[in-house]
């Protein structure tokens, strides 16, 4: 696609990145059908090749309205359609400049305002947690809406204790502790199961993606920035005597974070400080799943009456990828096929697997009706497995999902956890 940069955006980092993006571009349409706004409202320009025009528009001096804003954010950034382009556009990073640069341009009113400011300064708050808690004393009572994002609460088993020569890193995240604590807790427990130490940097905190998809990028740096000075001690710790190695891995456990984590080289990349530091970070990340093939050895070895026993009791599981593992990370078919290997009965849904649940961080918040159908959606395709837990990768996909339905929704780690924990077979 031929552009030609207005002089405020030519020579510009952003111009430059947001053009090489855009020779890319083919125009084909392809990506329309795999886009989960085009399939609900069927406007053009609430496609990726609809809002490629718009960013284009901008950058070439097109002044940017109410409009264009609109259909940015209308946007999941599932990056579905970047599984689908057969020319490999980045559509990602360039929706990132085009929302960020439309910020600077189209004030937003003062409600709209107020509300992105409450979700980016309060999810990564200290006082998130107490809020958390005593939404969940008073659920019973809050209306309907609300009710739908404060999940009951959940009783969570103990931290291991044991100490492993191997060793990893998770980030605990900013609202998974106060919302569902069983799934750090269930991820420990089962790396313990295969002989590796979860640690979990004290000071390490959101991973930034919150605040970076409300176009507060600079915000949102310096979260990851500050994570890496905290998770800096355990990659690259002092030598000495005694000193241990580094660890060997910074695993995910919420596939939003991992996405956004294994971007940090890309996204700190002309910080001359932390550009080498954030591409080190990137290198080591690790979504929980990328471990399954290893623990599924290593529980067939150590541990073969457990694995009989899953086969045995293992329930019948619908699996819902997140977008952001099967499209941003590029991960799929792993869950199904380890957990799989293990006895557990898991599909995805024989009807759109691709299409995101409508969670997409923030999104649900701020796009209700889009979120809600696209939940119902993908809620009707999984119900034709009749599962008897649904499974997901991501906290944000599990509590929107959960809203919609009766049916358990659950990480994939927490059923894996107590078929391990419970008595071997004879």
């Amino acid at each position: 696609m031929q552009t030609h940069l207005a002089p405020e955006f030519a020579g510009t980092v952003d111009g430059r990145a947001a053009e090489a993006i855009l020779r890319k571009c083919v125009h084909c349409g392809f990506c329309t059908a795999t886009c989960p706004t085009y399939q609900l409202l069927g406007d053009e320009l609430d496609g990726p090749r609809g809002r490629i025009y718009l960013i284009k528009q901008v950058l070439e001096g097109e002044a940017p309205t109410r409009s264009t804003q609109l259909h940015l954010d209308r946007c999941l950034t599932c990056r579905n359609c970047e599984s689908t382009c057969p020319s490999g556009v980045q559509y990602g990073q360039l929706v990132d400049i085009g929302r960020k640069i439309v910020e600077a341009k189209v004030p937003r009113p003062v409600p709209e305002r107020a509300l992105r400011w409450t979700l980016k300064q309060g999810l990564s708050s200290p006082l998130f947690a107490p809020a958390m808690k005593l939404g969940q004393a008073v659920r019973g009572m809050l209306p309907t809406t609300l009710k739908a994002k404060v999940p009951a609460k959940q009783e969570a088993g103990a931290w291991p204790k044991k100490t492993h020569a191997r060793r990893v890193l998770m980030l605990a995240g900013c609202v998974q502790p106060a919302m569902l604590p069983n799934i750090n807790r269930a991820t420990a427990r089962v790396l313990d199961a295969v002989g590796i130490q979860t640690l979990v940097a004290e000071n390490a905190g959101c991973c930034g993606a919150v605040k970076f998809h409300l176009n507060d990028q600079d915000a949102a740096k310096a979260q990851m920035r500050a994570n890496i000075d905290a998770w800096w001690p355990y990659v690259e710790p002092a030598q000495g005597e005694g000193a241990k190695p580094g660890v060997e891995a910074i695993v995910m456990n919420a596939s939003g974070c991992g996405v956004t984590i294994k971007d940090y080289g890309h996204l700190l990349h002309d910080d001359p400080v932390y550009a080498a530091k954030a591409e080190r970070i990137s290198e080591l990340t690790r979504d929980l799943s990328e471990l399954l093939p290893e623990i599924v050895t290593t529980l067939r070895t150590a541990h073969p009456e457990r694995v009989e026993g899953l086969r045995q009791k293992a329930p019948v599981l619908a699996y819902h990828p997140p977008c952001t593992l099967q499209h941003g990370q590029k991960l799929r078919g792993g869950v199904e096929q380890y957990l799989g290997e293990l006895g557990f009965t898991i599909h995805t849904a024989r009807v759109e697997p691709h299409l995101c649940c409508g969670s997409a961080g923030t999104y649900s918040v701020l796009q209700p009706q889009i979120a809600q159908e696209l939940r119902d959606r993908k809620l009707t395709n999984l119900a034709e497995l009749r599962p008897q837990v649904i499974v997901s990768a991501n906290i944000g996909c599990i509590t929107h999902l959960q809203s919609g339905t009766e049916t358990p929704v659950r990480h994939w780690v927490e059923l894996l956890d107590e078929a391990l924990a419970s008595p071997p077979a004879n």
